[in-house]
């Protein structure tokens, strides 16, 4: 490793804190990092290097003398010295800010090869890298759900546009279909009216020619008769020239055979005056046809069709049915009825909430000390309809909680449920050899505690990383190479479950720090392979102890979601540079329950750690607990 320092600066125009490293090509990465998600990175990850001046004994800050001695350990005063020399000038005027100079940065000798915290910058430059291929998946997570949700509206929308276009074209079809029934009545019409304008003709032409005849007969016939009589006269036989015709009464029509479409009629009439010497009477039956008018044509219509989609999924929309002619009435016929329906559909609001029971009484205490919950819910009665909302199943609308046996467990306890527990100690560099030796004494405590009545498997997987980032990859890459995860990845079954709690805790107790990084998304993935070895019937438990952010954050959160689909997952973050945020959604719900938070090293130690655990893991019908009148606290501080 090259010879560099790390410089911890301070703006004094605006008081704030930067890192810089008196290294040329480390610094020139440094400068190339734009986004902020990286300078968060930087900044959270060294934050605890530069809490205080003791955390970096061997480091050599550079100075603006460069004949000046590092200053390390500094003389705290209550009461500081005033400086006999004023410093000149505005620093926020200075070129540099307030920062040393590129000559200064020369003139200064700085190094931390022999510096024993290499290995915390490894690993922090790894956290760095592995944060932002967090949040390059992260992006490309939200992008496939961009596409996706384009997709779906593309979907939603090409498949409305396919409906309107075959509402369309249909609309078309039934249009022509219309338009070649308008024109064809239409030139029927013309073609009727043609033909009644002749029949019309004809029959005015018919009637004339009718009435001359008429006229012509009825003065032919008066002639006749002025002959006839003229003719008895010139007889000589004494004729007076007087006759009488027979005269018949007009007919009287029956009722005709048929109603329309040319029945038959017959036609009677009675004799008026018998015949006296004049002519015989003329038939006094006749038959005719009658009603020769066409029959009339009710109108026939289609079955209905199907009620069409509703115009609105909710607030009030309509629906139609339709059915078509089949025969046109004609000639009087009955008329056709309505050839569409409409009615309303999906009045319910478009916002109606649903509706929820209400709340069941308090269950029982979820744990018999160290602070339990009894907790209270309501139920969906009717769903929500339209746009309306309805709280989700762990709503505070529908889920309470209360505290309960809010007793502090006695330093001693134990448990005697059948349990399978895997235990994840973390082997990270960040740990330290204080914190390391904190972790394997807790580690010692968790498993004495279930070592009385013997009822309880134990695994223990401890979990670090690689200090590189090609090794990192090795473990992750995209290939179906064999990968050592001892060796390489620094994932290391210590045992698999077993009841010889005795020899675990000597395992334990045998452990090597391994110094490395923080692969807890894959010693979780291994954790998950282990419980399909544990016992049938056993509650299923995996505890984590970590000390800070894991390498792949994003990662950690699905192997997480795994792990809790088929068991309890139980966090145990020590001092305050783990994410405790991102920890309460990887344990468990609820994680007031499954987060033992340890606030230091030397509290990871105490016994109250292993009772909190226990506590929280231990099916409350039967844990064998001893009471003490001390309050209750769920942050071991």
């Amino acid at each position: 490793m090259a010879n560099f320092a790390v410089l911890h600066c301070t703006d004094q125009c605006t008081k704030k804190s930067f890192i810089e490293f008196n290294h040329a090509g480390l610094q020139q990465k440094i400068n190339k990092l734009q986004s902020s998600l990286s300078h968060n990175l930087m900044q959270d990850t060294f934050a605890d290097l530069f809490e205080g001046i003791e955390s970096l004994e061997s480091v050599e800050f550079v100075q603006t003398d460069a004949q000046q001695k590092p200053i390390v350990n500094k003389t705290k005063f209550n009461n500081p010295p005033v400086p006999r020399t004023k410093v000149p000038g505005n620093p926020c005027n200075d070129p540099y800010a307030g920062a040393p100079s590129a000559a200064d940065k020369r003139a200064a000798k700085c190094t931390i090869k022999k510096s024993p915290q290499c290995y915390k910058l490894q690993e922090r430059f790894l956290l760095i890298q592995g944060g932002i291929e967090d949040e390059r998946d992260e992006l490309l997570e939200h992008i496939s759900m961009l596409e996706h949700f384009c997709e779906e509206t593309k979907n939603t929308l090409e498949t409305q546009i396919s409906n309107d276009q075959d509402t369309l074209s249909n609309s078309q079809t039934k249009l022509a279909a219309a338009t070649e029934k308008e024109a064809t009545a239409g030139e029927t019409a013309r073609q009727t009216a043609a033909q009644n304008d002749q029949l019309n003709k004809d029959l005015v032409t018919q009637m004339k020619k009718c009435s001359g005849n008429y006229i012509n007969f009825e003065t032919e016939m008066c002639a006749l008769k002025k002959i006839r009589g003229e003719l008895y006269k010139m007889k000589g036989d004494g004729h007076s020239a007087f006759f009488q015709d027979c005269e018949v009464s007009k007919w009287d029509p029956e009722e005709c055979t048929k109603v329309c479409a040319s029945g038959t009629q017959k036609l009677t009439r009675n004799v008026l005056t018998h015949p006296n010497g004049g002519t015989k009477c003329l038939p006094l039956a006749a038959k005719r046809t009658c009603n020769n008018k066409p029959c009339r044509v009710d109108c026939r219509l289609s079955t209905w069709s199907g009620w069409s989609k509703c115009s609105a999924q909710c607030g009030g929309g309509v629906t139609q049915r339709l059915r078509e002619v089949k025969t046109a009435m004609k000639y009087g016929g009955k008329p056709c009825g309505q050839t569409s329906e409409t009615k309303s559909c999906n009045a319910q609001a478009c916002e109606k909430d649903c509706a929820l029971s209400g709340w069941t009484k308090w269950g029982t205490c979820s744990k018999d000390c160290d602070g339990g919950t009894k907790k209270r819910q309501k139920f969906v009665k009717t769903v929500a309809e339209g746009a309306g909302k309805c709280a989700g199943a762990w709503s505070l609308k529908r889920l309470e909680y209360k505290a309960c046996n809010m007793k502090r467990c006695n330093a001693i306890m134990t448990c005697n449920k059948t349990l399978d527990i895997v235990l994840l100690i973390d082997g990270s560099g960040s740990l330290g050899k204080r914190g390391w030796s904190a972790e394997i004494q807790a580690a010692q405590n968790l498993v004495g505690a279930f070592a009385v009545a013997s009822q309880a498997e134990i695994a223990v997987i401890l979990y670090s990383g690689p200090r590189t980032w090609s090794g990192v990859f090795k473990c992750y890459a995209r290939n179906t190479k064999k990968v050592d995860r001892d060796k390489i990845c620094g994932i290391k079954i210590i045992t698999h479950f077993t009841n010889d709690l005795k020899k675990v805790k000597s395992l334990i107790a045998g452990l090597t720090w391994p110094n490395g990084g923080t692969l807890t998304s894959l010693a979780l993935m291994t954790a998950k392979a282990e419980l399909a070895l544990g016992t049938k019937n056993a509650h299923s438990n995996v505890i984590v102890f970590t000390d800070g952010r894991p390498l792949f954050s994003r990662s950690t959160l699905l192997a997480s979601r795994a792990i809790r689909a088929a068991a309890r997952l139980v966090w145990v973050p020590v001092t305050k540079y783990a994410p405790l945020k991102e920890i309460r959604k990887w344990a468990t719900r609820r994680w007031q329950e499954n987060v033992v938070k340890v606030s230091s090293f030397a509290n990871l130690k105490k016994p109250d750690v292993v009772t909190h655990i226990v506590a929280n893991i231990c099916p409350k019908s039967n844990p064998k607990v001893q009471f003490s009148r001390r309050s209750f606290g769920t942050d071991l501080a």
